[in-house]
């Protein structure tokens, strides 16, 4: 039995649009760049041949990342999501002892991104979110030390 990967729908659709982007444009791009400067004669001192071939060789590592990543996902639409617990695909307001508010959604393996406040639900701070409801204090785990933090606010939508 295989274990099905979770990525909200806006995500799923980025890393699909990624992918296409890579196989479709960038890759055929790099190859062509490649085929020019080899034929251009010596490929050991070649700068552009060898640049080519280290960014194909990045490309394909993205595209086997993302196809593994894309296969036998589950999409979670987060409109669908019922109940009052934080769980994956619900956007989370929380308030740190400072009163510093931070607002996180709780997203899956390779749509993360902490600058614009999705985490992956695996993440410490995902962990610490996942399953709590409103007015619950959790405790984040930061530099060695324990922030607290009460959840002010759950949205599924």
């Amino acid at each position: 039995m295989s274990f099905r990967k979770r990525l909200t729908r806006p995500g799923y659709e980025q890393l699909c649009n990624e992918y296409t982007e890579l196989l479709k444009v960038t890759r055929p791009k790099v190859v062509r760049g490649i085929a020019t400067a080899a034929a251009e004669g010596d490929r050991s001192e070649n700068a552009e041949y060898i640049y080519g071939k280290k960014r194909l060789r990045e490309i394909d590592r993205r595209l086997k990342y993302l196809g593994g990543l894309l296969k036998d996902v589950e999409i979670v639409d987060s409109e669908k999501l019922r109940g009052a617990k934080a769980q994956f695909g619900s956007t989370v307001e929380i308030t740190l002892d400072s009163g510093e508010k931070r607002r996180y959604t709780l997203v899956g393996e390779g749509e993360s991104n902490p600058a614009e406040g999705r985490i992956n639900i695996n993440a410490p701070v995902g962990q610490a979110i996942q399953h709590k409801e409103l007015g619950d204090i959790i405790e984040i785990p930061r530099d060695g030390a324990i922030i607290d933090a009460e959840i002010t606010w759950i949205s599924h939508a």
